[in-house]
């Protein structure tokens, strides 16, 4: 019996899943609007997650033209986005609005990864053991 090796392949496809940072209408609106009187053509919003604040993690946001190792980098609503692969754990499905009220206007991120949140709305925590938790109310940070 002769027997004979055929070689097969198969293609695996490689399936990531990219995480996203929602921006709402008003929010890529007021940043288009912002890198336009900035002359900062050609860059977009790197969205950005860092130790501290009063609930653990803090949020940040800077105006960035580069990719870093590891980014993830898409469109929302119009602007580019950098995401760290570090802070997209935490910050997969959030969404960026600008809120305009009497007291100032600012980015805020609702993120639904957050377990507590401060009051303030710039510090979040992740889980238990991952930084302190807010205290509902009041957490000192100065933001109210």
């Amino acid at each position: 019996m002769d027997t004979q090796t055929i070689p097969v392949t198969t293609a695996v496809e490689e399936m990531t899943v990219q995480p996203t940072v929602n921006l709402s209408p008003l929010a890529a609106e007021k940043l288009q609007s912002i890198l336009r009187e900035k002359n900062l053509p050609g860059y977009g919003l790197r969205v950005f997650v860092s130790g501290g604040g009063c609930s653990g993690f803090q949020y940040g946001m800077a105006f960035e033209n580069t990719t870093e190792e590891g980014d993830f980098v898409f469109e929302a609503s119009g602007v580019r986005m950098y995401l760290d692969s570090a802070s997209a754990m935490y910050l997969d499905g959030a969404n960026v609005d600008y809120v305009d009220s009497l007291m100032g206007g600012g980015f805020r991120i609702e993120n639904p990864n957050a377990v507590s949140t401060c009051s303030c709305g710039q510090s979040f925590s992740a889980g238990a053991g991952e930084g302190a938790q807010a205290s509902g109310g009041g957490c000192g940070c100065g933001h109210h």
